[in-house]
């Protein structure tokens, strides 16, 4: 999508020197537009962790070019091949260690290995890695893309029942292109209705405690001219009662075989205003966010528990610096926990790359 009118994925591999990772740094979003560079397995880690990477689909993509980063440190070190795949396997874990939550991790790493492992020349295994992670990259571009075409069918028919009034959508966390590596989940039919002139507007909710609602869509709706409006989370409730909403799109981090949804918390509270307030309830996703081992979404999906500092202290800008403020009594504790399970029975429907689904069973 656009920056300043220039297109940009998300990550990407540098054209000059193939063995450095490019990414946009969401730390620092809406304040600066800073693109980093991943020069090691390690940095990737540290990307991931501290959320200078992060959405479902990108959280896999970058973890392949972790591997595909890895296998170019195990080349310089070693010559023998056990020595050289136990470097790999132990890049992996620690890759696998850094969010629990996002199925797309754990599965592109998974094939990312079962692919290097096949490979029994040394010299072989990175341009393995390499194509691997760059198939991954473009195979969830094509998959968000999809998804676009697929969910404007349903703005189509929500609009036309509007007779070209303003369509409202509302929208939680960031499930846009920078979570992604372009268009995005739920953002992407928003965005291919945008090209097309639908007179839509999107409601906001800011997505505490990191706010990527606040922060990173509505910088990436800015910057795509999508008209827009941030709301607090508790005020997401309020605009469907008062009939201000027409659809609800979100994204997902993980879906059970039985399309319960793991996403960013408060995903759960906004489904239940939208069934109470009879508002079709959309989850975007690709397919590759679909866990089928997961049977019970409640007992089997790990809930990422973040520092207690991200809900005492809020950051944001003051006199040019980006800067962290405490916004709660030092001595109260606080969890946080980071998603939350909307169950199947409060969707509407899943948009993914094979088509819109009513039955998640279908899928």
């Amino acid at each position: 999508m656009l920056v300043n009118g220039k297109h940009y994925t998300s990550i990407w591999i540098d054209r000059k020197n193939p063995s450095l990772i490019k990414t946009i740094n969401q730390q620092v979003l809406p304040y600066r537009f800073e693109i980093i560079t991943l020069s090691s397995v390690n940095d990737v880690i540290d990307a991931i962790k501290t959320m200078k990477i992060r959405g479902a689909p990108l959280i896999g993509v970058a973890s392949a070019f972790g591997v595909y980063l890895a296998s170019l440190e195990a080349e310089k070190k070693f010559k023998k091949l056990s020595n050289y795949n136990l470097y790999i396997d132990k890049q992996i874990q620690k890759l696998t260690n850094t969010r629990p939550t996002a199925i797309n991790l754990f599965r592109a790493l998974n094939e990312a290995k079962d692919l290097i492992r096949k490979e029994n020349d040394i010299s072989l295994k990175k341009e393995v890695a390499k194509h691997y992670a760059l198939s991954l990259l473009n195979s969830e571009l094509k998959r968000s893309k999809k998804i676009g075409e697929f969910g404007l069918r349903i703005i189509k028919q929500y609009a036309k029942k509007k007779n070209n009034k303003c369509l409202n959508i509302l929208t939680h966390c960031n499930a846009g292109w920078l979570a992604c590596v372009d268009y995005g989940t739920a953002t992407a039919p928003i965005y291919f209705a945008a090209k097309e002139g639908i007179n839509l507007h999107v409601w906001i909710e800011e997505t505490r405690p990191k706010n990527q609602g606040s922060l990173l869509t509505s910088w990436e709706f800015l910057n795509n001219k999508i008209p827009h409006t941030i709301i607090t989370d508790n005020a997401g409730g309020y605009v469907m009662e008062k009939g201000m909403v027409d659809l609800v799109i979100v994204g997902a981090d993980r879906v059970s075989r039985v399309g319960d949804v793991c996403n960013k918390i408060g995903t759960y509270k906004t489904a239940l205003a939208a069934k109470d307030n009879k508002i079709p309830f959309y989850v975007a996703l690709p397919t590759s966010s679909i866990d089928m081992n997961i049977t019970d979404a409640y007992s089997q999906i790990p809930i990422e528990i973040r520092s207690p500092r991200e809900v005492k202290y809020i950051y944001g800008l003051y006199k040019k610096k980006i800067i962290e403020v405490l916004i709660s009594p030092v001595k109260s504790p606080a969890k946080n926990y980071a998603f939350d399970i909307t169950p199947s029975r409060l969707i509407s429907g899943w948009i993914t790359e094979k088509g819109i689904f009513h039955h998640f069973k279908h899928i």
